[in-house]
C-alpha cells in the first residue's frame, strides 16, 4: 500500500478518484479575479469551499502559483487581474550573486498567503484531504536566473546552477514543513522545467534535491506529489529515484505505459491537457476524452484521472462540470447552470 495519505484514499477508494487541478474555474462561483486569488487567503478558501460544495471532492487544494517562492527569495512578479503572475526577469546573473543570495523563511511574502489558505481549508467541517501547492526546486532556481538560461547554465556553469538549487531546496524544505505545521496532508509540488532536461540531468539538477527535501516530512502523514507536466517515460526512473510513490503528469507522458513500467503502490495522476481540452473542447468532448482516459488506465488501481496542470483562469465551469460528471458515471448531472 502506498504509505502516505493521498495514496492511501486512491488505493483503497472503492471508485475512481479524480483531482483535477483546479482554483482558477471556480472563480466565477465566487466573483474573484485572479489578483484576488494570488493575494487573499479567503479568495482560495472560498473558492475551493465552493468547487468542493459542488463536486463533493474529497480532497480541496490551495491554489498552484509557480511565482509565489521566486517572489520570497527577492524576485520582481507582475501581477494581473486576468492572467496568472509571472517573473519577467532575472535576479541572480552569476556566481557571486548566487553565493550572496539569502534564502527567505516560510511565510516571507506571498508565501503567507498559501499557508494561510490550508489553515483555513483545514476547518472545513467534513474534513476533506488538504493538499497545499509548491514549486520544485530546479524550476524554482529556473526562475531565479532566467528559464531559458538556466538550460544552459546546467551546462556552462553547473556550479551556479548547483549553489541556486541548494538554497532553493533549502527553502522548500522549510516550507513543506510549514505546511505541514498549518494543517495540509501533503503538496503538490510542481517541478516542470526539469521536464525539459535530459534524465540524468533531471537526475542531478531536480531529483537528488527532491529526495533531500523529501526526508523533512514523515510520508505516513504528509503526501508529497511531484508534478512535472513535461516529463515523458524515458524520465521515469529519474523521478522514481526521488523515492517518492505518487507523481502527477502533463500531456507528454504516456500514461498507460508509464502505469505499465510503476509498481501497482505508485500512484500516478494526469493527464488531460488543460487549454487544449478544458478551455477549447466542448462539455461533450470533454466528457468524452475523460471517459476515454479513464477506460485506456482502467486496469489500474493506482491512478487518478486529473488535468495535466493547473487550469487556466479562462477554463469553462461547464468543462469542469464534464469532467466530473465523466468520471461519476450516468451521464451529466444536475447543476446550476454558470454560462462560464
Amino acid at each position: 500500500m502506498n504509505g502516505n495519505p493521498f495514496g492511501r484514499l486512491a488505493l483503497s477508494s472503492a471508485r475512481r478518484q479524480a483531482m483535477p487541478i483546479a482554483t482558477y474555474p471556480g472563480m466565477v462561483l465566487t466573483g474573484a479575479i485572479v489578483r484576488d486569488v494570488v493575494t487573499d487567503p479567503h479568495a482560495q478558501f472560498e473558492i475551493q469551499t465552493a468547487l468542493h460544495q459542488r463536486y463533493r471532492t474529497p480532497i480541496v487544494l490551495s491554489a498552484m502559483d509557480l511565482s509565489v517562492e521566486a517572489d520570497a527569495f527577492g524576485c520582481a512578479v507582475t501581477l494581473s487581474d486576468h492572467e496568472v503572475p509571472s517573473i519577467p526577469g532575472r535576479l541572480v546573473t552569476d556566481q557571486a550573486a548566487a553565493d550572496r543570495l539569502p534564502v527567505p523563511e516560510p511565510g516571507a511574502r506571498r508565501t503567507a498567503v498559501y499557508l494561510e489558505a490550508v489553515r483555513l481549508l483545514r476547518r472545513l467541517p467534513d474534513h476533506p484531504l488538504v493538499l497545499g501547492g509548491c514549486i520544485g526546486p530546479f524550476s524554482l532556481a529556473a526562475r531565479i536566473v532566467g528559464v531559458k538560461e538556466a538550460m544552459e547554465l546546467t551546462v556552462l556553469e553547473p556550479g551556479l546552477m548547483h549553489t541556486v538549487i541548494e538554497k532553493s531546496a533549502r527553502f522548500l524544505a522549510a516550507y513543506l514543513g510549514a505546511f505541514a505545521a498549518a494543517g495540509a496532508d501533503g503538496v503538490i509540488m510542481a517541478e516542470p522545467a526539469a521536464g525539459l532536461l535530459s534524465p540524468r540531468s533531471m537526475t542531478a539538477f531536480s531529483s537528488n534535491y527532491i529526495r533531500q527535501i523529501a526526508a523533512v516530512v514523515d510520508p505516513a502523514r504528509f503526501a508529497l506529489i511531484l508534478h512535472n507536466c513535461a516529463a515523458k517515460v524515458v524520465h521515469l526512473p529519474s523521478l522514481l529515484g526521488t523515492g517518492l510513490t505518487t507523481f502527477h503528469f502533463g500531456a507528454p507522458m504516456d500514461l498507460p505505459a508509464a502505469l505499465g513500467k510503476v509498481p501497482p503502490k505508485v500512484v500516478l495522476c494526469g493527464n488531460l491537457d488543460p487549454a487544449g481540452v478544458f478551455c477549447q473542447l466542448t462539455p461533450e468532448e470533454v466528457y468524452a476524452r475523460t471517459a476515454g482516459l479513464l477506460q485506456a488506465t482502467e486496469p489500474h488501481r493506482n491512478f487518478v484521472v486529473s488535468s495535466g496542470c493547473d487550469l487556466p483562469p479562462n477554463s469553462w465551469l461547464a468543462s469542469l462540470d464534464a469532467f466530473y460528471d465523466a468520471v461519476g458515471g450516468g451521464g451529466p448531472k444536475e447543476r446550476e447552470h454558470i454560462s462560464r
